[in-house]
């Protein structure tokens, strides 16, 4: 079942001889509980394509659907709504909100929707991150690793159709690149979560289940990985 069809994305930035092709007519597809990382050179436009997926950017042209849904339609309050309970977001450098605590960081997209959050899925979801003695702490009182684990949480907390990653472990030494790697990894093969993952690290790209490389705006690969 694909969870993610893209067609023929295109990103336009400038006119003229100022006038920049970030994404080139990018067509590409992801089936429910796939791994997938992307990867490429800075300025490729991999950063581009996952801000248009994730509905913080919108494409020149091209459509985005996502679980049946064009995304690349809606209008900005229905996106919104959209994006905070089908789209999971995990950034390199956190994007925590300082002044709350670990536990309504996780649960604050819930809120914003006006939902209850489950306490089961809750307590199992911190129990999984290794985060029962962090929850009333703020974000400031934690390690690196600590706050992308609570960025993980917040992702999947709604139980989103996708989760995109922006270079996770980009801000992480290598033991707590492995580990997050890991945990997205658990998630994905546990509850067929479905994970896109821009990363510029070939060994952790390795670690998907496909590896889509991009070049000025264009796709130049796109195929399983040699695990």
């Amino acid at each position: 079942m694909k969870i993610l069809e893209t067609e023929n994305l295109c990103k336009i930035y400038g006119k003229g001889d100022t006038m920049v092709r970030a994404l080139d007519n990018v067509s590409f597809s992801v089936e429910k509980g796939e791994f997938i990382a992307i990867v490429g050179p800075s300025g490729s436009g991999k950063s581009t394509l996952l801000h248009i997926l994730g509905g913080v950017d919108t494409p020149t042209s091209g459509k985005v659907i996502i679980d049946g849904t064009d995304i690349s339609a809606l209008d900005e309050t229905a996106l919104a709504v959209f994006r905070r309970r089908q789209i999971g977001l995990i950034y390199q450098f956190y994007n925590l909100i300082p002044i709350l605590t670990v536990e309504e960081n996780l649960t604050l997209p819930m809120l914003l929707d006006g939902r209850k959050p489950d306490k089961n899925q809750l307590a199992s979801l911190v129990e999984r991150l290794g985060l029962e003695d962090r929850l009333s702490h703020l974000p400031n009182q934690l390690s690196g690793g600590q706050q992308q684990r609570v960025s993980i949480g917040r992702a999947l907390m709604s139980n989103p159709a996708i989760v995109l990653a922006d270079e996770p472990t980009g801000n992480l030494d290598s033991e707590n690149s492995r580990e997050i790697v890991s945990l997205l990894r658990s998630f994905n093969r546990e509850f067929n979560q479905t994970v896109i993952m821009i990363t510029h690290d070939e060994k952790i790209a390795l670690s998907a289940d496909r590896i889509i490389s991009i070049e000025d705006g264009k796709i130049t690969r796109n195929e399983a990985s040699a695990k």
